[in-house]
C-alpha cells in the first residue's frame, strides 16, 4: 500500500518537523525527514529518538531520516519546510534545482525574514514561483502532536487542490486540518503571536492576576488584527485556530519558548541570559524587531508590542513600562465592529 502513496519530505529536524514527519508516517505515507547535521541524523536514525528536541519520544520506523537532501526529495510530491526563518531562504535555494514545479511546497515556519518584511511563503513565491504554495499553522505543540493528543491546524492556500492534498496526508483520528484562503493572514498570525507570548510569560512571572492575563491576551489579539489588516490580511482570520487558537496556546504554556523567554525576563534575568538558558531559536525576538519597525513606518498603534520592545532592546524597567501602558489612550475594544447597531424593536 505504501508504494502506491505519494512520497512526502519534511525539511528540518527540530521539534515540529520531527512531530510532523511522525504524524505523516502514522498515516502510512512514506516520509523523509531531512536534517542538515549528518551526525545528528545518523544518531536519530539509529536510536529513533530526537534527543535534542523531543527526548523520550520514539519516532515511527516509517520515518526515513537523512542528511542527504537529494535523497529526501527523490520522487516526493509534497514538501513541508520546517526550518527556522533565518535559514529558510537558504534551504529553499538548495531545494530549487532538485524538484519540478508540480510539487506542493508548504511552509510551517512561524517567522519573518528581515529582507523587506518577507513572510516565508513569500520567499517560496520568489524562489519557486511556479509551484503550488501553502502555509500550515495553528495551535500545535510538537510534544503533544507526537503523543497523538487531539490537535487542530490550518492549511492556508489559494490553491484548493493543494489544500485537499495536505488534508489527505495529515488528517487522522487525532489530527484535524481546516482550510483557509487567507494565506497571508494565517502566516502573520503565526508570527505575531510569538511577541505576545513573551509579554504574557512576563506577566505570569510577576504573578499578575487572571484579569490582567485576560486583558493582555485580548488586547494582543486586537493589535495582531489591526496590524495585519493594514498589511492586507483578513482580520476575521484571527478569530480562528491560526489566530486566537495559537495565541491562547502559546501564551498559556511553558512548552512555548517565547513564553519561557518572557517568564525569565519577568523573573529579572537579562535578555542575553534568558535566551542562553532556552538554548533554542526564539522566533519572537526577531519578529519583535521587524514588527516594531513596520508599525512605526505605518503609524500603527501597538502599545503592547512597543512596550516589550522598550523593555528588551531599550532596557527600560518593567515598572515604568506598566505605568506607560496603563496611561495610554483608550482605543476601541473591537476595531472591526460597527458602531451603528440597529436596536431590536
Amino acid at each position: 500500500m505504501m508504494n502506491q502513496l505519494p512520497n512526502i519530505a519534511v525539511l528540518g529536524g527540530g521539534s515540529f518537523g520531527t512531530a510532523l514527519a511522525n504524524t505523516i508516517a502514522m498515516n502510512d505515507y512514506p516520509v523523509y525527514l531531512w536534517m542538515r547535521d549528518s551526525e545528528r541524523a545518523n544518531r536519530m536514525a539509529s536510536r529513533r529518538i530526537n534527543e535534542y528536541y523531543l527526548p523520550g519520544f520514539v519516532i515511527s520506523g516509517q520515518v526515513l531520516i537523512t542528511s542527504d537532501l537529494e535523497e529526501a526529495l527523490s520522487q516526493c510530491q509534497q514538501i513541508f519546510v520546517s526550518v527556522p526563518s533565518a535559514s529558510f531562504r537558504l534551504v529553499v535555494k538548495q531545494v530549487k534545482p532538485l524538484i519540478n514545479d508540480t510539487i506542493d511546497i508548504i511552509s510551517t515556519a512561524k517567522g519573518i525574514d528581515s529582507s523587506g518584511f518577507t513572510l516565508m511563503s513569500q520567499i517560496l513565491e520568489e524562489e519557486l514561483p511556479n509551484n503550488p504554495i501553502g502555509v500550515l499553522s495553528g495551535p500545535n505543540f510538537a510534544k503533544e502532536m507526537i503523543q497523538q493528543q487531539l490537535t487542530g491546524s490550518v492549511i492556508a492556500s489559494e490553491n484548493t487542490a493543494l489544500i485537499e492534498r495536505v488534508q489527505q496526508v495529515l488528517c487522522s483520528s487525532t489530527f484535524r486540518v481546516y482550510s483557509n484562503g487567507d494565506r497571508y493572514g494565517v502566516e502573520l498570525a503565526g508570527a505575531l503571536k510569538n511577541i505576545y507570548a513573551v509579554i504574557v510569560g512576563m506577566a505570569q512571572a510577576r504573578q499578575c492576576g487572571h484579569n490582567t492575563l485576560a486583558m493582555l491576551m485580548t488586547r494582543a489579539l486586537a493589535e495582531m488584527g489591526r496590524f495585519s489588516h493594514r498589511l492586507g490580511a483578513n482580520p476575521m482570520t484571527f478569530l480562528g485556530l491560526a489566530g486566537v487558537g495559537d495565541l491562547i496556546l502559546t501564551c498559556g504554556s511553558d512548552l512555548s519558548r517565547n513564553y519561557r523567554l518572557g517568564y525569565s525576563l519577568g523573573c529579572g534575568k537579562s535578555y542575553q541570559q534568558a535566551v542562553k538558558d532556552i538554548g533554542q531559536v526564539v522566533e519572537g525576538v526577531n519578529t519583535l524587531r521587524l514588527v516594531k519597525q513596520k508599525a512605526d513606518d505605518l503609524q500603527i498603534y501597538m502599545p503592547l508590542m512597543s512596550a516589550l520592545y522598550a523593555l528588551v532592546f531599550d532596557e527600560q524597567p518593567v515598572d515604568s513600562i506598566i505605568k506607560q501602558l496603563m496611561a495610554g489612550e483608550h482605543s476601541r475594544d473591537v476595531d472591526f465592529s460597527s458602531d451603528r447597531i440597529t436596536p431590536r424593536v
